[in-house]
């Protein structure tokens, strides 16, 4: 309840405030926008830059996974090899 008192108070004094200091209060708000978008690009190019290093890193970093058919030809042979000894376990085990 003292926070919405509180509230009700403050928001009664500022509308008072800003129609008895309108000048001042644009002057101030003329100074601020310019300061803001100067702090706010800088941090936009901050962040752009780093994400854009992160992408460097990441596209560094790749790995060649290419296989070559004789490779890919052993592994084959190697698999039917290890099914057929599952096979013959199977059925030294019935």
């Amino acid at each position: 309840m003292k926070t919405l008192i509180g509230g009700a108070v403050g928001a009664v004094l500022g509308l008072i405030g800003m129609s008895i200091w309108w000048k001042p209060f644009l002057q101030l708000l003329a100074g601020a926008i310019p300061v803001m978008l100067l702090l706010g690009g800088g941090l936009a190019l901050y962040l752009g830059f780093d994400e854009l290093k992160d992408s460097w890193k990441k596209e560094d970093t790749t790995v060649d996974t290419s296989v070559s058919t004789d490779e890919t030809d052993e592994y084959k042979k190697e698999i039917d090899d290890l099914k057929k000894e599952i096979e013959t376990l199977k059925s030294e085990k019935e």
